[in-house]
């Protein structure tokens, strides 16, 4: 979908950029941004919102460029959502300087109905920073929350694919435009967010990545977010900016408990001075907000597998070392859910005489020709998670199974 109105407002950030407030004032003031756009000099003088500068750089942007950017998201089959639309986030139109748009691969969800919370810290991740990143995410997804964001290296990886191993919602805020290939290094995890959420992003599709693009990137997360978890920020940590517009708009602040080395002293240092909330596992969280969502059955906190931690990418490392096995390119044809699935015809290996343990042969003949998810191989059997994915592993190794993605298993 785009908005009916998405070319005048995107002829509009053209002209003024992508980060400034006289959008909020002009989007107040005019029901119909098209008599804005046709009233010309006149009407732009006269408005009382603009600089003689910015009347001649209105004048010197034209519709034809921002149809081309439309042009560009129907090829790439993103949607354009406009501030004066309907669907338009309150908790984003709120802000000081909301984007006049916003590009959207994938589906952004009813962000303003829906607890969520956004999770930011170091690209340069401790195991510490990653694991709790990856474990919290999970956890507040099985309680229904949304995760926000910003698909960077390290923490913010690690948070999006915690939310989607638990088959979560979780939008990713982007930098630069969707379709840009920064940080390719993620680009098959920005693939899987766009099946169980949406990135987003305030920069035409191919808008390539700028330093200042991100400290303004902040404001959109803290924006979509109930409240933003702080994880291994150091003392310069451009995390911080997050945590202090969090603050501005009235939002909960929370930051991992860590050690006193210089890694974590911004975010511990925020926890002293009382601006944020310590945080030492997902129910900290949980318990600051009321509106919350039910789950099938409690989280064991201590017991959520690491599996996907080795393939998150961490400045500074290579990530190609371990390639992610759990996100397949679904593109392709030997690898799409339903020809996977339809494999009645193949020959089933007999599940007797294997040389497995107990558990990993129990297991083995509960999975079938039909995806299950690890959740509920734990739950059916009676069996903890660690124990599952010990056996599993055993049963991939013996080339038996087949992981896919959203941590689901079916016979080989």
């Amino acid at each position: 979908m785009i908005s009916s109105n998405a070319k005048y407002w995107i002829w509009l950030t053209l002209a003024l950029g992508y980060n400034t407030p006289k959008v909020k004032r002009i989007a107040k003031l005019y029901s119909d941004i098209s008599l804005f756009y046709h009233g010309g000099k006149k009407e732009w003088r006269f408005c009382g919102i603009l600089s003689d500068s910015d009347i001649e750089k209105l004048s010197k942007a034209t519709l034809e460029e921002a149809q081309k950017i439309i042009d560009r998201c129907n090829e790439l089959k993103y949607s354009v959502l406009s501030i004066d639309d309907e669907s338009y986030p309150l908790c984003l139109f709120n802000i000081d300087a909301p984007p006049a748009v916003i590009y959207i691969s994938g589906t952004l969800p009813d962000i303003d109905n829906r607890l969520s919370i956004g999770v930011v810290g170091t690209r340069r991740a401790t195991d510490y920073g990653l694991k709790n990143s990856y474990k919290i995410a999970y956890a507040l997804s099985k309680y229904g929350v949304t995760v926000v964001s910003g698909g960077a290296l390290g923490v913010d990886c690690a948070s999006h694919r915690g939310s989607l191993a638990s088959d979560g919602v979780t939008i990713c805020v982007r930098g630069c435009g969707i379709n840009c290939n920064y940080l390719r290094e993620n680009e098959q995890m920005r693939r899987a967010i766009t099946k169980r959420g949406a990135v987003i992003s305030e920069y035409p599709p191919d808008e390539t990545p700028r330093n200042y693009y991100f400290p303004a990137r902040n404001r959109i997360i803290s924006a979509l977010s109930d409240g933003v978890l702080v994880i291994e920020a150091g003392a310069k940590s451009g995390s911080l900016i997050t945590a202090n517009l969090a603050l501005e708009q009235g939002k909960e602040v929370f930051a991992l408990l860590g050690n006193n080395s210089p890694q974590n002293e911004g975010s511990n240092g925020r926890i002293k001075e009382g601006s944020a909330i310590p945080v030492t596992d997902f129910m900290d969280i949980l318990n600051a907000f009321d509106n919350l969502y039910a789950t099938d059955g409690e989280v064991d906190f201590n017991n959520i597998s690491l599996n996907d931690i080795e393939a998150i990418p961490v400045k500074g490392k290579s990530p190609f070392k371990n390639k992610p096995k759990k996100f397949i390119n679904i593109d392709k044809p030997e690898n799409k859910i339903e020809n996977i699935v339809d494999n009645s015809d193949k020959e089933i290996k007999h599940k007797e005489n294997l040389n497995l343990n107990p558990t990993a042969q129990r297991i083995y003949e509960y999975i079938s020709t039909e995806p299950v998810h690890i959740d509920k191989i734990s739950s059916d059997l009676g069996l903890p998670v660690f124990k599952v994915l010990s056996s599993i592993t055993e049963l991939e190794m013996k080339n038996l199974v087949t992981a896919l993605q959203g941590r689901r298993y079916i016979l080989k």
